[in-house]
């Protein structure tokens, strides 16, 4: 059997990077050439009806092996493409086999140094195999960790038939960290009756309530005069979209936030005299606050545009996902087996709120209840990704520990 880690390595040799910009679905053809390696692995290992549809979804399924017709069709789900925060091509992964503590030199050439003094969280997994990067791109870990421990998981159940289990269905999607993995998924093809995204963070987090998700584009429609004769005439796009930013409640970042706390964050912000363009990203878990944050953008726009003129700001907000938490309490043994399931094998739960969002959020309004396991990994979305090879193969420990606790049910 391949090790789940060495599966990992092998996944983020495939650039799968998506973009917000593009209409396509997926929004990058290379996503496919993830999703045609793992459907020839699903079927050379032996999974039933593997199928990657023309959007790039990739459908499978385990079948039951066991005489209990109580257990459920429980589903594992994962996506393929990567933040587009920072380059995923050319991942040159490697493993720091048995950490001391101390500074891990990424780069040595362009002096990327991953301390202990940054990341405490370090000195958590010392004499443990960290997969790390060279430090120019990020790793990959979300979401290609679980894919590697979602098909780890089944193969050993492939090869250990006295493990009993029932239906176990699969699927890997496109676009997530764009907002769009659950656009084009196909609920009926995929015949689960609830399930899990293995997507989130440190081993042992579970995850069942997520931020409502909103992105605000503005576009900022300035007069571009020589400044020499400038005087009651230009309107300089970049200071205004300053001025705009300055408008928002300071706190209201992500740098003074956490928990349960919610954010606007300025993610893009480009241009010149004539035009500039900004990009927000807007968060909260409580959804009335959710909408405040967004009546705070629209006041903004208002106030800019009596001040200098109709259209000089343009601002579209657009809703992303909301807090799967009452799609979840519904079904609160998702959440009482995966804890059960951790403290079977040595795992403390962590049951925290997603900073950020998942494809389960939005399957779980789509009706299929579907919280966050764990992957083992760090720091996703940068340089200093990491993801302790330990963590993965307890993580595929204990996917299989809830197949199993799920075929107890009568």
């Amino acid at each position: 059997m391949t090790k789940v880690h060495e599966r990992f390595l092998k996944y983020v040799t495939f650039d799968t990077e998506s973009n917000p910009d593009s209409d396509t679905c997926p929004s990058t053809d290379k996503q496919k050439s993830l999703g045609e390696h793992l459907t020839r692995e699903m079927i050379e290992m032996g999974i039933a009806n593997v199928i990657m549809d023309e959007n790039g979804y990739i459908y499978g399924e385990l079948p039951s092996n066991s005489d209990n017709n109580d257990a459920p069709n429980l589903a594992f789900i994962a996506h393929m493409d990567t933040s587009p925060d920072l380059s995923g091509a050319n991942i040159k992964a490697r493993i720091v086999e048995n950490y001391d503590g101390k500074d891990i030199v990424l780069n040595s050439e362009k002096q990327i140094i991953m301390s202990p003094n940054d990341f405490e969280h370090l000195t958590n997994y010392i004499g443990q195999d960290l997969i790390v990067t060279d430090g120019t791109t990020l790793l990959g870990a979300d979401n290609k960790a679980g894919i590697a421990e979602i098909l780890s998981m089944v193969e050993r159940l492939i090869h250990s038939p006295e493990i009993k289990h029932g239906n176990i269905k699969i699927a890997f999607t496109p676009d997530e960290e764009i907002g769009r993995g659950a656009d084009r998924f196909d609920l009926e093809r995929l015949g689960a009756d609830f399930g899990y995204t293995v997507d989130g963070g440190e081993l042992g987090e579970l995850e069942f309530e997520n931020f409502n998700a909103a992105t605000a584009k503005i576009k900022i429609n300035g007069t571009n005069i020589h400044p020499g004769s400038a005087k009651g005439k230009m309107k300089n796009a970049l200071l205004i979209g300053m001025e705009f930013h300055q408008m928002l409640p300071t706190f209201d970042n992500p740098a003074y936030t956490e928990g349960y706390e919610g954010f606007n964050h300025l993610n893009d912000f480009e241009g010149s005299v004539e035009e500039a363009k900004m990009l927000y990203i807007i968060r909260d878990h409580d959804l009335q606050k959710f909408e405040e944050k967004k009546a705070i953008f629209k006041e903004i726009e208002h106030f800019i545009n009596f001040k200098y003129g109709d259209k000089t700001v343009e601002l579209e907000l657009i809703d992303s996902y909301f807090n799967m938490r009452e799609k979840v309490l519904p079904h609160f043994h998702l959440i009482e087996t995966a804890q059960k399931a951790m403290e079977s094998i040595g795992i403390k739960p962590l049951i925290v709120p997603v900073r950020g969002g998942t494809d389960g959020a939005r399957l779980s309004y789509m009706g299929l209840p579907c919280p966050n396991l764990c992957t083992g990994g760090h720091n996703f979305h940068g340089r200093f990704e990491y993801i302790p090879v330990q963590s993965m193969e307890k993580t595929v420990d204990l996917l299989i520990e809830i197949v199993k606790l799920y075929n107890e049910i009568k």
